[in-house]
């Protein structure tokens, strides 16, 4: 895929999980964008490497959002105030 198609689904991802996830996530379009590719890696590598799904399946998609969901409640944590 072309840099320009995984900026695309990076942003994409990033937006339907800061979409999930309660809450108010202040973050720009390029964080978003990062979450969103991150996810889709983080979630890409331990799903196929588990066997779950193969490339190009919808699990794969929904799995994406879940990785960037849950690097959204990191980040969340890391750069919480206290």
């Amino acid at each position: 895929m072309s840099i320009i198609g995984t900026i695309v689904i990076g942003l994409i991802v990033g937006l339907l999980a800061r979409a999930l996830k309660p809450g108010n996530d202040k973050m720009g379009w390029i964080m978003t964008i990062l979450l969103g590719i991150g996810g889709s890696l983080l979630a890409g590598y331990a799903g196929r490497a588990m066997g779950w799904y193969g490339p190009g399946e919808v699990a794969g998609w929904i799995a994406s959002v879940l990785g960037a969901i849950v690097l959204l409640i990191i980040y969340g944590l890391l750069t919480r105030k206290s």
